[in-house]
């Protein structure tokens, strides 16, 4: 600063400037003036805020302290979408890929398969991401709400439509499909089981049968009894 005369108030404007240009963050009137040795900031600041009123960028007080911003009437030019990089935890991951399989699907089948309860925090990160929604309710006993991938899901992986799900082999073969073999082999193992009821069925209307046949047996003897007697 010993090669500018502050006391030049045009050098002063722009030693404010400088300043204000290389701050980290927003700057009171105080902190401005001791950085440029305790000099009065108060008509550079006016002077600086009326040259950049016009501007693109414009200087503005905030809570008592100075920054610079862009003009706000140019606020629709700037907007942008920003792509963030989001990380979905583990368990995330497998109910995206339950829901993307095996559509519409309610959160107790979710559970069914993983073998774990699944928080309900899990499938509000999905919605917010965009990648699943709720599709209705199931007309079943206490309608559960059941979820379903959306358009931005199949946008996101480059899909054209589920179809276009990598099929098992695939997925063995790179691997993905370790964690869930399991909670794949127990889904088909409840699958089956589901189809084993009308087998049951069928036994328990056939035990009554038999019964009559040994009351009818039974009777038979009791009927024989008098006739050995006699």
């Amino acid at each position: 600063m010993a090669d500018t005369d502050l006391g030049d108030p045009d050098e002063l404007v722009r030693a404010v400037e400088a300043c204000l240009f290389a701050a980290e963050e927003p700057l009171t009137r105080e902190q401005i003036s001791a950085q440029l040795g305790d000099a009065d900031v108060k008509e550079a600041l006016a002077t600086l805020q009326e040259q950049y009123e016009k501007r693109g960028i414009n200087l503005v007080e905030r809570g008592k302290r100075w920054l610079f911003q862009t003009a706000p009437d140019l606020a629709h030019i700037l907007r942008r979408e920003k792509d963030q990089l989001r990380r979905l935890s583990r368990a995330a991951t497998e109910v995206l890929a339950i829901v993307a399989y095996h559509e519409p699907v309610s959160r107790a089948e979710i559970e069914a398969i993983r073998g774990v309860q699944t928080s309900g925090g899990t499938l509000d990160v999905l919605m917010e991401a965009g990648w699943v929604r709720v599709a209705g309710r199931r007309e079943v006993p206490g309608r559960p709400v059941i979820y379903a991938t959306t358009p931005e899901f199949l946008a996101h992986f480059g899909l054209e439509s589920r179809k276009d799900l990598p099929g098992l082999a695939e997925l063995k073969a790179s691997g993905l499909l370790d964690p869930v073999d399991d909670a794949y082999e127990d889904l088909m193992e409840q699958k089956a089981a589901e189809a084993e009821p009308d087998d049951t069925e069928g036994e328990e209307e056939a035990e009554p049968d038999e019964v009559e046949v040994w009351e009818d047996e039974s009777d038979t003897d009791t009927l024989e009894k008098p006739d050995e007697s006699a």
